[in-house]
């Protein structure tokens, strides 16, 4: 039986063997708070490979050292970063995956030791720090921050890039209205919200010409925030400006109750697909093969990003596979437990 879930999917110059992505995770594990590659992220990522994830994408990379969502985050500000992202990059591709990367700045929800930065002075929570309002002056010096590490990505030899456009961070507080109070050029009117990130794509692509991704939070889960609609026209502008696929998730600009039940984000990037005719990537509670193939054949979306149940099973693949009754080619190594 032919399924779509294992059917290959080709963005620009690059195939992936199935529609599994490994969705990015912190592992908070660069423990020297250096941003470099740790043995746990060999290990971390190249076991999901052998298990047969058709697109490794790394957990959030920060652009800068302000910018990162702990001490422990992957950096990629620094030609230093490139080496140990190589080797992932490589070891990664031996066991047979396609490669990304998500390159990050945390904003406001950055925890590290000093001042954090953010589109306008508001603390996500009164546990958290204030950031500082950023000047145009920094907002243009971030924004060739997410051209350098978009460089380094290229260097370390990644197939795919996305940008981190959700979950209350940099670049989901210049979109949303909730968190960004600027009155210049940057902030107040739709469109001026939308500058940033559309720097940020301009930038990229300066020395990028492969797939680029962005992952967007559709809902703030809040009456004076933005809804789906809204990410419909933001999607619209990213397509025109060569943006290849949506990753749609949701939340976390604002604290917010967020009604939570398998496959709860799907709805949004359906809406996000079709309202803007632009492939997306699913995410969010799917856990079963019968779960994903049922969002790739009522075409709701493109790629099923897969999160937490590859943390509990790194050979997922192999078990969606045994639940839509078809079989899938294990590692030659695995060929007699298979």
């Amino acid at each position: 039986m032919e399924t779509a879930l294992f059917s290959p999917y080709t963005i620009k110059n690059v195939t992936l063997k199935n529609r599994i992505v490994m969705s990015p995770m912190c592992m908070y594990s660069s423990h020297n708070e250096d941003g470099k590659v740790e043995n746990w992220h060999l290990t971390h990522y190249v076991s999901r490979a052998v298990g047969q994830v058709g697109l490794i994408m790394v957990e959030a990379t920060a652009v800068t050292p302000q910018g990162r969502i702990s001490p422990q985050d992957l950096g990629i500000w620094s030609d230093d970063h490139v080496s140990g992202l190589k080797k992932l990059v490589d070891m990664i591709k031996e066991n047979g995956s396609k490669t990304s990367i998500q390159i990050a700045h945390a904003g406001r929800k950055a925890t590290v030791d000093g001042e954090i930065v953010a589109p306008s002075a508001i603390a996500f929570n009164e546990r958290m720090k204030t950031p500082k309002e950023m000047t145009t002056e920094e907002v243009k010096e971030t924004v060739v921050a997410f051209r350098e590490g978009a460089r380094r990505a290229k260097e370390a030899g990644f197939d795919i890039i996305e940008l981190h456009g959700a979950h209350g961070y940099l670049i989901n507080e210049f979109l949303s209205p909730l968190t960004n109070k600027r009155e210049d050029e940057y902030g107040g009117s739709f469109d001026n919200r939308y500058r940033f990130l559309s720097e940020v794509i301009e930038a990229v692509k300066e020395v990028w010409d492969g797939p680029l991704f962005v992952r967007v939070s559709a809902n703030d889960y809040d009456p004076n925030g933005l809804t789906p609609e809204d990410y419909v026209e933001y999607s619209k502008r990213m397509k025109a400006q060569g943006v290849d696929l949506i990753d749609v998730s949701s939340g976390a600009v604002v604290p917010a109750a967020i009604p939570v039940f398998p496959g709860y984000q799907v709805g949004f990037a359906e809406t996000i697909k079709h309202g803007a005719d632009i492939p997306t990537g699913a995410v969010g509670l799917i856990t079963t093969g019968n779960q994903a193939e049922e969002i790739l054949r009522n075409n709701r979306a493109d790629l099923i990003f897969v999160a937490r149940e590859l943390l509990r099973d790194p050979y997922w693949p192999r078990t969606a596979a045994k639940q839509l009754g078809v079989e899938i080619e294990s590692p030659k190594q695995y060929d007699r437990g298979w």
